[in-house]
């Protein structure tokens, strides 16, 4: 019987750069997509659509008396306000884990093995956070005005708020690429997807907090920058053209929002490592 060298070969076959991030994108996604309870929970976040839909667009079309309740420009500004809630569970249900986990099993080592790189790991972990806050905020967001103009008939509401549209896309994206790089920050510094969600929960009602305390104290919300939700609230009135809650200049929200967001990179670049760095 012949006995052939099965020994080390260098691999001759094609290498896809720069796309190794899709591969984890899509795997991460069809993981999260196979849990019932969250396909409950995304199903729980569309209720405000459909209710909006019937209640502010489909009535007023139909019944003179319901006209009071038509859609207005700031109907999109509250109803992404509305999907905070939404927002923040499936931030934790979703992300707590995404980096955790690989910790936990000691998965860096082969996640970050050559060709994959570090920003591929990273972008692929992010963009399945990304995509489900997306599929909440984003997506229904827009659908509302497309079925907006589908029930009137005409284009009369966008062109006197055409401004809807980027408002819209730009203001859930800042929300998510902070929520999202926020948390998968925090999950990147334990191996506890639950320590994760807690941790996340603290940052979020901590910062709420202590902004509520100095407000008791000063009565004045000039130092509304401290809380985090409330630089986001103060983006989005300035983003749909409306009079800002907070006496905080809304370039200090967006600085504060930019550094967030940087903090969590740095942190990441720090802890996505193949090997565990003791200094």
């Amino acid at each position: 019987m012949p006995i052939h060298d099965q020994g080390y070969r260098r691999y001759g076959g094609g290498k896809a750069r720069g796309q190794g991030w899709l591969v984890i994108a899509r795997s991460g996604i069809r993981n999260v997509i196979g849990k019932r309870i969250f396909l409950g929970l995304l199903l729980f976040a569309w209720i405000p659509f459909f209710v909006r839909t019937v209640v502010q667009i489909y009535a007023p079309a139909n019944i003179p008396q319901a006209g009071f309740l038509a859609i207005k420009a700031e109907t999109f500004r509250d109803f992404l306000d509305q999907q905070g809630i939404f927002v923040y569970f499936i931030t934790v249900y979703v992300g707590a884990g995404l980096i955790a986990n690989d910790r936990r099993a000691n998965a860096l080592q082969i996640y970050l093995s050559k060709p994959l790189t570090r920003a591929e790991y990273v972008f692929g972990k992010l963009a399945v956070l990304m995509a489900f806050l997306l599929l909440v905020t984003w997506v229904p967001a827009m659908l509302l005005l497309f079925v907006q103009i589908a029930f009137a008939g005409n284009f009369a509401f966008v062109r006197a708020n055409f401004y809807l549209f980027p408002a819209i896309t730009v203001f859930a994206f800042i929300q998510v690429v902070l929520v999202a790089a926020t948390m998968l920050a925090l999950s990147s510094l334990s191996n506890s997807s639950r320590y994760v969600g807690i941790l996340y929960t603290a940052v979020l009602f901590f910062t709420q907090a202590i902004y509520g305390v100095v407000y008791a104290v000063t009565r004045s919300t000039a130092m509304s920058w401290i809380s985090v939700s409330a630089n986001l609230a103060q983006l989005g009135d300035v983003i749909f053209r409306l009079p800002p809650k907070y006496d905080t200049p809304w370039i200090v929200s967006l600085a504060v929002v930019v550094m967030l967001v940087a903090a969590s990179a740095f942190i990441l670049e720090r802890r996505v490592r193949g090997v565990e760095v003791v200094a």
